[in-house]
């Protein structure tokens, strides 16, 4: 007992000087970082400071760059012709993708090369004439801000070209996941599977339907967990009524990933499932992915996460069945791309990965709100791989407000960015590939690009309120230079990202938290580790219309600052060409100022729609509906009565029949349901009555569900192997004309009715 109890002592001395020298590289590793964002920052001040003040050597130096941007290389100037004949090479370039697009409908090795391909060098094309041509450096005033806007736009272009670079190989598992399984279908590949499902302030509907789909996973090697950090009665009471074992512990150091690395001490399966509260798996969850682990190599398989409600900006804006998930690009596209750079990202639920991995590195890491990302990291420093098997396996509960939304995605932007400050960091952590490093990077920068865009946003307001002009192009420069690369990447966009997105409604995305996120950013720069772990609530429900005042506010002002601008814009416009008949001298000034208007008028649109998102609809029933169709037997009485379901929910179901039924056999009448294929019977309660399509329809609520029933609803609902579908979003015009659609039929004025069930986007 002494040996074990000073062994013990020692381990735990291991651990405080393992964390203390955590520490202590973590401080260091911030220090650097922030003397080095501080010496750009301070260099680039005295440089703008000095050219204000006029000191002759700076100032001779931006007029030196001044005179080369009024004088550019004959090839980046636009030809001396009709602009009609500049309009070829965008004609050219456009009837070549749809001619790609037709012979590949979906991207293929050779058709995405080829269209990333030419993407890339119009990209490169562009910024050379943007960097050479376009820059205004006549005065300190136009040149800081000229100069401000193509520094935050370089970020952009790269954090683009980063990810075309990786779109060069994507990767898809398919087939290697139907090769894999036949092991562990066959039982000569069975290792031992923990199943762990973190927990802190969900509801226990949630829970329970997440811990009944684990176990309806049919694979005989599994033990499952339910690691309550909030130390709930009624959460323990769960574990124990459903059969399950319970973990918690006495604090919630760490959050969640302190909670998983609890549960990894008191378990010894071979692997690990991981599954957020909310995340239901289908059956076949653990065959399509153990079978992965036969490669000693492979330490994490991730598989996408998908939803089985709307998110809210969907349904604010009335978008339900037509709006993609926001996250959909990133599962479908990105975490493919990645996976091909061997740098796919362990997202936090619905993953499997191997315990001696996790041993080996220390176990889940706790240095960031982001514990999945840098997990995935540090096992991949060590020589480890991390794969994704893009299959929808599971489906979870997206944010049901915006204010959840914004909870959730300042988390992310934060964790992400707490990486440049830890141990952890991809950029510097040894053992990574230079292709491994680009693709994180890209990530690093597609939170910086937030920044970036916020400046399109108001980079027009520069040209009316001060009166300077940020981009010198003319007309037949904006045709030749920047035409091409702008239309070419509004057709392919949806093609190449597999349809999970169209350029214009990422707009709309990227706009309803632009200005918090990039608050996060700079505040992430400056205090990495200022806030803790916020949980994104759940199981939310509302019966009215609410707005949120608090993010939609720098939005409104932006927008009447905005049409303030376009107004001014337009007269000095008009103004500038009237003058310039006068005095030939004034032509010079209006060179770019029509790009200010058109500018404003886009912007306009976008923000008037972003702004519709923060007004969230009600939403009555925390039950999820789905559009499922069952034959179902009606019994009343002695009375039988035959009908199919429309759509269902673990409480009820929507009923179309094939006759009316009797109003006498509702009073005082006993109803049972039977579900055919299911042979499943509920009793249940009729609730309401109507026609739809010429059928009769009733709504019935299922009465005294027994836990076996509750069972099989959930598996039928939720656990069946390919139920989970994806749609594709719509094209850009369409998309164009539902920005227009919505801003004229706003959701809280022509859909006031809000049906108390709605049907979910993924159909089953």
């Amino acid at each position: 007992m002494q040996k074990r109890e000073i062994a013990r002592l020692n381990l735990l001395n291991q651990k405080q000087r393992y964390s203390d020298h955590l520490i202590n590289q973590r401080v260091f590793i911030f220090r650097l970082v922030a003397l080095m964002l501080l010496s750009i920052v301070i260099l680039s001040g005295l440089l703008v400071a000095g050219w204000f003040a006029g000191e002759m050597t700076i100032d001779g130096f931006f007029a030196q760059i001044y005179i080369w941007q009024m004088n550019p290389p004959m090839w980046l100037e636009a030809p001396m012709v009709n602009n009609k004949y500049l309009l070829s090479l965008t004609l050219a370039l456009l009837i070549t993708m749809f001619v790609v697009m037709k012979l590949s409908p979906q991207p293929r090795v050779w058709s995405q090369r080829l269209v990333v391909g030419i993407l890339i060098i119009l990209t490169l094309r562009y910024l050379l004439w943007r960097s050479l041509s376009t820059l205004n450096l006549a005065d300190p005033l136009n040149g800081a801000i000229s100069l401000g806007l193509f520094a935050l736009e370089i970020v952009m272009i790269s954090s683009s070209l980063i990810e075309l670079f990786l779109m060069l190989n994507i990767k898809e598992r398919h087939r290697e996941a139907d090769e894999k399984s036949i092991a562990v279908s066959n039982g000569d590949f069975m290792p031992s599977v923990d199943i762990f499902i973190p927990t802190y302030n969900e509801p226990e509907f949630i829970v329970r339907r997440t811990i009944i789909g684990c176990q309806a996973i049919e694979y005989s090697q599994k033990n499952i967990y339910l690691l309550d950090d909030n130390r709930r009665t009624e959460i323990r009471e769960l574990a124990a009524e459903l059969g399950c074992q319970y973990i918690s512990r006495a604090n919630n150091q760490h959050a969640k990933a302190g909670n998983l690395n609890n549960a990894l001490t008191q378990t010894n399966s071979e692997l690990i499932a991981v599954f957020d509260a909310d995340f239901v798996p289908t059956k076949n969850f653990l065959t399509r992915t153990v079978g992965f682990f036969q490669d000693e190599t492979i330490a994490i398989v991730q598989t996408p996460q998908s939803f089985y409600n709307v998110d809210p900006i969907a349904r604010n804006l009335g978008l339900e069945n037509i709006l993609t998930p926001d996250e959909e690009i990133f599962h479908r596209h990105i975490q493919s791309m990645r996976d091909g750079a061997e740098s796919a990202i362990c997202a936090g639920t619905s993953f499997v990965v191997r315990r001696t991995a996790l041993e080996k590195t220390g176990g889940f890491v706790t240095e960031s709100l982001s514990e999945d990302y840098f997990t995935g990291v540090n096992l991949a420093a060590y020589g480890y791989r991390i794969i994704y098997l893009n299959e929808l396996l599971s489906a979870g509960l997206a944010a049901e407000n915006i204010a959840a939304y914004a909870t959730q995605r300042l988390r992310w932007a934060q964790g992400t960015l707490q990486g440049l400050f830890i141990q952890s960091n991809p950029l510097i952590v040894p053992g990574f590939s230079l292709t491994q490093r680009l693709a994180h990077l890209g990530g690093f920068l597609s939170w910086f690009a937030t920044i970036s865009r916020i400046s399109f946003l108001l980079m027009p307001l520069a040209y009316s309120f001060l009166n300077v002009t940020p981009i010198r192009a003319k007309l037949p420069e904006l045709i030749y230079f920047w035409l091409p690369v702008y239309l070419v990447n509004l057709t392919v966009f949806s093609w190449l990202n597999k349809y999970s997105r169209s350029a214009f409604l990422s707009d709309i995305y990227f706009l309803v938290l632009c200005f918090p996120v990039a608050w996060t950013v700079i505040n992430s720069l400056l205090r990495p580790f200022s806030t803790g772990f916020k949980v994104t609530p759940k199981g939310i429900s509302s019966d009215r219309y609410t707005f949120n005042w608090k993010l939609a506010s720098p939005l409104i002002l932006l927008f009447i600052a905005t049409a303030i601008s376009l107004w001014q814009t337009i007269c000095m416009c008009i103004f500038k060409q009237y003058m310039a008949t006068e005095v030939p001298a004034m032509a010079e000034q209006t060179v770019g100022m029509g790009v200010g208007w058109v500018w404003s008028i886009y912007n306009l649109l976008m923000i008037s729609s972003a702004i519709l998102v923060f007004l969230d609809a009600p939403k009555t029933d925390k039950f999820e509906w789905f559009d499922l169709r069952r034959v179902v037997e009606l019994k009343i009485g002695k009375e039988s009565f035959w009908g199919v379901t429309t759509m269902m929910s673990e409480i009820g179901a929507e009923i179309a029949l094939t006759q009316q039924l009797p109003i006498n056999l509702f009073v005082s009448q006993p109803l049972t349901i039977k579900i055919a294929e299911e042979n499943l019977h509920l009793n249940t309660e009729i609730v309401s009555t109507g026609f739809a399509n010429e059928f009769p329809i009733i709504r019935v609520y299922f009465e005294s569900i027994s836990l076996n029933q509750h069972r099989r609803l959930v598996e039928m609902l939720f656990c069946r192997p390919g139920q989970w579908k994806r749609q594709n979003a719509p094209g850009e015009l369409s998309s164009l004309f539902l920005l227009l659609r919505i801003l004229l039929r706003p959701r809280f004025i022509f859909d006031r009715k809000i049906d108390v069930s709605p049907v979910v986007v993924a159909k089953v």
